[in-house]
């Protein structure tokens, strides 16, 4: 987000600009969601998350358009918005069909304003949707923290970092930078943001059993569309 608001500032005349900042939150469009065990479970959790969101999401994007001059505008956590959402039965809110914010896309449905490719995909990793299918980010954010961060650096972490210590290399790598910066302040943050109703030791969908299966599906798309003779296959697969 610091490295698009440092586009805008530099390459257009934008000044105010949107972000879907809380769509996830209260929508319920995190993959963990699927694996919800009840409907009012998944509710208490998307407030938990909009509760907590101005020590993460908001966060961040505040401090990283601020920093070059933008003003943010946030339409899904409009209050009239977000209230009304929250008003709706739990039920009506929780993924459908396998599809996460069933009860946001499905409000667009039909009306022309998203083509259904766009409005019924997928939801991608972060770092996945910022670059190749083939390769992700984060597969080549790894390989270089691997160069910067090594296994017994991060089996000390518990010692050099007695506050929340990292539970992966490249937790360990941010949080050196933080430190640098903020010299005992590990207390700011009171706990990582973690999936929840999953195994999981790293806070990335990338590393998710759930969104395992869907990725080596996209990637084997990919691969198709590098060769039209295995359009059929392709169509198969999208089946």
């Amino acid at each position: 987000m610091y490295l698009i608001s440092k586009y805008i500032r530099e390459k257009t005349d934008s000044v105010v600009i949107f972000s879907g900042e809380g769509s996830d939150e209260l929508t319920q469009g995190y993959i963990y969601f699927h694996k919800a065990p009840s409907p009012e479970e998944a509710a208490e959790d998307s407030l938990r998350l909009l509760n907590e969101l101005y020590l993460f999401d908001n966060l961040r994007a505040d401090r990283t358009t601020a920093a070059h001059g933008l003003e943010l505008r946030v339409p899904f956590l409009d209050h009239r918005f977000s209230s009304y959402y929250l008003s709706l039965p739990a039920e009506m809110r929780v993924p459908k069909n396998g599809v996460e914010k069933h009860l946001l896309r499905d409000a667009f449905h039909g009306t022309g304003l998203l083509p259904d490719e766009i409005l019924w995909r997928a939801k991608e990793a972060f770092s996945d949707g910022i670059s190749s299918a083939k390769k992700s980010w984060y597969t080549m954010l790894q390989e270089d923290i691997e160069t910067k961060v090594d296994d017994l650096m991060l089996k000390n972490a518990a010692k050099d970092f007695p506050f929340n210590p990292p539970k992966t290399k490249e937790g360990y790598f941010y949080r050196q930078i933080f430190e640098k910066h903020y010299p005992g302040r590990a207390e700011w943050l009171s706990h990582y943001w973690m999936p929840k109703w999953i195994a999981a030791t790293d806070p990335s969908a990338r590393t998710l059993s759930i969104y395992k299966a869907e990725s080596s599906k996209r990637k084997l798309e990919a691969d198709m569309d590098e060769h039209p003779n295995h359009k059929a296959k392709k169509a198969h697969l999208i089946k």
